[in-house]
């Protein structure tokens, strides 16, 4: 390729653009993910508990930014890198390259639904009302759930589009 038609000056690493490094980047973002579910999970379990004197508790309200965040990640990375690479905007015939920039829109839109939903939670529902710092940690928990979520999708996204040693182009 010609430095005439590459984005960046460097170089990206032949190590970094390996089957090793896209299966690491693919478990990293399972792990972000369930680490994300694990914690506000934990938050919705110790709202429960006998130890959680206040009368805040994590109810739907509470779940519906992760819910959004991750169907948000789900749209995302059904999306091919390949599939936003047209050139014309035809609004007739296949069209697939805007079709798959509308659905990604959509996807990130969700993506960032969910992470304001997360904030506006906590403000809403912990920090507006003077909630103590116990019972407070369950809406940094939120934040950091929805905030972890997107981190996964940016993780997934970019290893599930890497090219591997075993890939090719075809150019007519």
């Amino acid at each position: 390729m010609d430095t005439e038609e590459r984005l960046f000056k460097f170089r990206m690493p032949q190590w970094l653009n390996s089957v090793w490094a896209r299966n690491a980047g693919v478990y990293a973002a399972g792990g972000l993910f369930s680490a994300a579910f694990y914690i506000l999970l934990d938050a919705a379990v110790w709202s429960k508990s006998a130890r959680n004197a206040s009368d805040v508790h994590v109810t739907f309200v509470d779940w519906l930014p992760f819910i959004f965040s991750s169907l948000g990640m789900l749209i995302i990375n059904s999306v091919e890198k390949t599939r936003l690479s047209g050139d014309s905007f035809s609004y007739s015939g296949s069209g697939v390259a805007w079709k798959a920039r509308v659905v990604l829109f959509l996807g990130f839109a969700a993506l960032a639904g969910g992470m304001a939903g997360g904030v506006t939670v906590f403000v809403l529902g912990f920090v507006v009302p003077g909630v103590a710092w116990p019972a407070m940690g369950m809406g940094v928990e939120n934040v950091v759930a929805n905030a972890l979520v997107g981190l996964s999708t940016v993780v997934l996204w970019v290893s599930q589009n890497m090219e591997d040693e075993y890939a090719y182009n075809l150019a007519l």
